[in-house]
């Protein structure tokens, strides 16, 4: 990855805002006119205390949700104004979820699950996407396990799984959700250095929601929600 690609720019949020109920009495805004950029290089975790917003603006960054107001720019477009099929075409082409529970279909084998999001795009799966589906599963360290049902897989190998699947659209953008949350210490340090290994060779820019300060201090730069507002932003070193 050339130092021009690590600094474009994949997201900008401009003013956003986000309101439930708008137009009802019991209408309530969440988040209050954010400002933040990341750009490929970029590993960051977003803390904050429940109810501070951060699912909200997962939600919203990963374009499952739309703003009240202001705008999101994903890989420089503008997101406000598309119809819905843009807004899935996009998001299913440039952004990764890794949620803390894995979602995997227990029917599917790891390899039919890392495929999903490309079978979801395109239907049958091309022998060049299939070979990249098992050199991530390799790369996650399941080389020989691709035909493996997830009740035979451990938590942790699972979880492995769901960052594969992630990464198979090759997104510019990885949101994790408390990702590591229901691993074991060992499990969740090696998932989170699958993030980091992605982030560097790929130049993936990584948002990882986590309640747990030992990987947060890991990373390399902390945005903190604090009531649906940026209370700090803060590079590390």
């Amino acid at each position: 990855m050339s130092e021009h690609d690590a600094s474009q720019e994949v997201l900008r949020l401009q003013g956003l805002r986000k309101s439930y109920n708008v137009g009802k009495p019991t209408e309530v805004e969440v988040l209050h006119g954010l400002d933040l950029s990341l750009r490929r290089r970029d590993f960051a975790a977003l803390v904050g205390a429940s109810g501070s917003g951060k699912s909200t603006l997962l939600n919203v960054i990963g374009l499952l949700d739309q703003p009240s107001a202001g705008e999101l720019f994903l890989l420089g477009e503008p997101t406000s104004s598309m119809d819905d099929a843009r807004r899935t075409a996009l998001r299913g082409s440039a952004v990764g979820f890794v949620f803390q529970f894995h979602h995997l279909i227990q029917a599917f084998t790891a390899l039919e699950n890392v495929l999903m999001p490309l079978m979801v795009a395109s239907g049958k799966p091309t022998p060049e996407q299939t070979a990249h589906a098992r050199g991530l599963l390799a790369q996650v360290g399941l080389a020989g396990m691709e035909g493996r049902k997830p009740d035979q897989l451990s938590g942790g190998q699972q979880q492995r799984v769901a960052v594969a699947r992630a990464l198979v659209t090759r997104p510019a953008l990885l949101l994790a959700d408390e990702p590591t949350g229901n691993l074991d210490t060992r499990s969740a340090a090696e998932v989170f250095q699958l993030f980091r290994t992605f982030n560097r060779e790929f130049g993936c820019a990584v948002l990882l929601v986590t309640h747990d300060p030992r990987m947060s201090e890991q990373c390399d730069r902390t945005i903190t929600l604090v009531d649906g507002r940026i209370e700090s932003d803060q590079r590390a070193g």
